[in-house]
């Protein structure tokens, strides 16, 4: 009598070749872009032993000093402006990420994603280790920490456009709300894991907090030369439907006559074909011309505000007001990307559900700035009451965020009018996340500079940036309210706006 097949195997076989690719393409570019957050997390982390409380810090007996107050400070964040200094820091990174990030998409879709982004990893594994040296080479120079943020914020621009033009080329509209938002916790993870891992060397040898993340993301950058597939035809794989007659029993989209845009230029002319894929990218213009990519990219200016400023002062936030040591204050901030993973879940879920990704994140961004207030005046009244405000602030502040970078940004790079230009994805993506950058930028410049007058003040101001990301939603919003009340047809994924 023949034995039945193996349970194990049984399942593995039931999955096509073509899940398998996908499923593999979906966990690398997962990996890949936690490595890029990994890499960027510890200087937040380090902050904090950068410019200590030295009354509090047992001084070695064979220590001479000069200065009591500043001896176990590292030069030249030692001053009373610190904070600005850290500012700097931040600000020569996420100016240059959000200048280089309009470019990067260009280039993404002129280069093969695979070359791009392995050249990327490797380069800001350097930049990463590079910063992490100036402990073991003890320089105190604030131009050296400058110049290599500024390198790492290009280079870094490499991740974004490249991984998400990867993950639209393999999977179409149908649930890419959910898909994207479980893929995109890809960031919280790495946010997290480059808290740990920073956190175990902060007290001890803070370089060794950047060059391990370093060495990451350097490993990662070859992993992705010899395993990343840009695209299912390369492996005889069936490319994904990004457009169809009908989506989930909805009804025809309106944009029939709509312009399309070809070979970069907005065309007013119908026409009956379906362009595969056009020898030329689509222009900068071109893709700004494409519904929605402008209220979502305004948006996601405010939304990146929020999430950038506690990504880079919450720690210290932490530690100077709930008065914890450095790891103790990084472990915590863990918790806000652990919210953030559920809240890019659901957000990606219920768009899904309901059609509405505008009202989705208007949704989550006016839940947030309540929030916020609430957890600047009673977040740190117990240990229970922080980590429930940290959970519940990072699910409304990253939801929004994390929805916009993945799923709209793919709608919107797929978008109807294009019809059928697959390379437009990756500038459509460098757009509305280069625009989004601008705002991280602002965000820990302006809590550097307002924080020496108090915490409030800076809560006050994010609270501000959320209720800005959701005006700029606002007729976003109001068509899809008409679509559920029946007066314009509803259809997913940005087929009329």
């Amino acid at each position: 009598m023949k034995s039945p097949l193996a349970p194990g195997i049984r399942l593995i076989t039931s999955f096509s070749r073509d899940s398998w690719y996908r499923t593999f393409i979906l966990f690398l570019t997962f990996l890949f872009y936690t490595a890029y957050h990994l890499s960027r997390k510890p200087i937040s982390i380090v902050k904090s032993e950068l410019h200590r409380n030295c009354s509090i810090v047992i001084r070695p007996a064979d220590l001479n000093v000069t200065n009591n107050a500043t001896w176990c400070d590292w030069e030249p964040f030692d001053q009373d402006n610190y904070q600005t200094l850290f500012g700097i820091l931040d600000n020569c990174f996420l100016v240059t990420y959000a200048i280089g990030m309009f470019f990067s998409g260009i280039f993404g879709e002129r280069l093969p994603l695979r070359y791009y982004l392995s050249v990327g990893m490797l380069m800001s594994g350097l930049f990463t280790c590079l910063f992490g040296l100036g402990f073991y080479w003890n320089i105190h120079s604030l131009w050296y920490y400058a110049c290599i943020q500024v390198m790492n914020g290009l280079v870094q621009t490499t991740g974004w456009p490249a991984v998400v033009a990867c993950v639209g080329n393999w999977f179409g509209k149908g649930k890419r709300g959910f898909i994207m938002g479980v893929w995109n916790s890809h960031t919280s993870v790495g946010n997290i894991l480059g808290s740990l891992i920073a956190g175990v060397f902060v007290d001890s040898a803070w370089g060794m907090s950047f060059i391990v993340p370093g060495l990451i993301i350097a490993s990662t950058g070859i992993l992705c030369f010899f395993f990343l597939v840009e695209k299912p035809e390369d492996v005889n794989c069936t490319p994904p439907q990004h457009h169809s007659d009908q989506d989930s029993g909805e009804v025809e989209p309106l944009l029939q006559n709509s312009p399309r845009i070809s070979n970069g230029a907005i065309s007013s002319e119908p026409s009956s074909e379906v362009v595969e894929d056009p020898t030329e990218a689509i222009s900068f213009c071109g893709a700004l011309s494409i519904p929605g990519v402008m209220e979502f990219s305004l948006c996601l200016l405010f939304a990146k505000l929020v999430s950038y400023t506690f990504l880079y002062w919450l720690p210290l936030y932490i530690s100077n007001v709930a008065h914890f040591d450095a790891k103790e204050a990084g472990d915590m901030s863990t918790l806000f990307d652990v919210g953030g993973i559920v809240g890019g879940i659901m957000a990606g879920l219920v768009s899904d559900y309901t059609g509405g990704r505008a009202t989705t994140c208007c949704v989550m961004l006016i839940g947030a700035a309540p929030m916020l207030f609430l957890y600047n005046y009673i977040g740190q009244r117990s240990l229970g009451t922080t980590i429930a405000m940290l959970l519940v602030c990072g699910g409304l502040v990253n939801g929004p965020y994390a929805l916009i970078t993945t799923a709209v940004s793919a709608d919107l790079g797929t978008h109807e009018s294009l019809r059928g230009n697959s390379r437009a994805l990756s500038t459509v993506t460098a757009i509305i996340d280069g625009t989004g950058s601008v705002g991280a930028a602002l965000g820990p410049l302006l809590a550097g500079l307002i924080s020496p007058t108090g915490w409030n003040n800076v809560f006050y101001m994010l609270i501000s940036a959320d209720i800005l990301a959701c005006l700029f939603l606002s007729r976003l919003v109001y068509k899809e309210a008409q679509g559920w009340c029946g007066r314009v047809p509803r259809v997913r994924g940005f087929k009329e706006i």
